[in-house]
């Protein structure tokens, strides 16, 4: 049986400044939720609790390589409203080998794994080789191909060469999403002509790289927008107050809405519920609904 975190007693220290603590009007999806990250360890019972008292119901943690994803899909079957996606980041790539494969073969199979993913291309940093990348990449939309899950993508400075992979493989694939998407309108476009979903995330209230995404966020359809913070990174920078640490955490996902909201000219609320329902038929978390 799953557990269900406690909420936080009120004598209890929480990281977030009381001018944090908003709640969503409806429930929210998570998609993105790095929750096996070391600065978790101390207090993720709390800032599951944290996130159940903002409304945040559902969290999709992500699994970026074989440890990561076996991790959690550990939470995700010990915690409820956690669900696990299983894949190897493109900064991994050139780890990727048959016995992984086979690895993330069986972690596919686990009913709490939803996705296969986190996985893409990175020529931004390029940790492995772009030929690595795109291997591995081209391997894992064939598991997706194989058992009929969604995808979860990372693309960042590889959106031509992202697009031309996707177009070759759309066909094969049920569905995906481009995750914490970054780039420019015309990439955008080519995301959506593909009929693929988008994840957004902070990244929208930074003022140093993120105002261009402004001027073409309304663009998104609802049915195919989606929120995470990707936390413990991307904390917002226009917060009203700072956090102890700069940690990032699920509990900070209404503020994401907010600013998301604003720039589409939407409500919170409508924002928040049409989001929720897109997240929920894309990784058919159904059986979320009711919470």
């Amino acid at each position: 049986m799953s557990d269900t975190p406690q909420h936080e007693a009120s004598n209890g220290e929480s990281p977030l400044p009381e001018a944090l603590r908003i709640t969503s009007p409806t429930p929210l999806v998570d998609i993105g939720a790095n929750l096996t990250h070391e600065s978790f360890e101390r207090d993720l019972e709390a800032t599951l609790a944290r996130a159940t008292n903002a409304n945040v119901t559902t969290l999709v943690i992500t699994g970026a390589d074989l440890e990561g994803a076996t991790r959690a899909a550990r939470l995700a079957t010990r915690f409820s409203g956690l669900h696990a996606t299983a894949g190897l980041h493109p900064h991994h790539a050139s780890d990727w080998s048959g016995e992984l494969e086979q690895s993330m073969r069986n972690l596919h199979q686990q009913d709490v794994v939803v996705a296969v993913g986190e996985c893409g291309l990175d020529f931004h940093r390029n940790f492995s080789t772009p030929a690595d990348q795109e291997h591995a990449l081209e391997a894992q939309l064939a598991l997706a191909a194989e058992t009929g899950l969604p995808v979860f993508l990372h693309e960042r400075d590889a959106g031509r060469r992202m697009l031309e992979i996707l177009h070759e493989w759309r066909g094969r694939i049920s569905d995906a999403v481009v995750h914490c998407f970054t780039g420019d309108k015309q990439t955008l476009h080519g995301y959506l002509d593909l009929d693929l979903h988008i994840g957004q995330t902070g990244w929208l209230s930074d003022e140093r790289r993120g105002h261009h995404l402004r001027e073409f966020v309304a663009d998104i359809p609802g049915e195919r927008l989606m929120v995470e913070t990707d936390c413990p990174y991307l904390l917002p920078r226009n917060l009203p107050a700072k956090i102890k640490g700069r940690r990032h955490e699920p509990a900070l996902l209404p503020w994401i809405v907010r600013e998301l909201a604003h720039w589409r000219g939407e409500s919170e609320a409508e924002l928040a519920q049409q989001t929720t329902l897109t997240a929920r038929r894309f990784f058919r978390l159904e059986e979320d609904a009711g919470k």
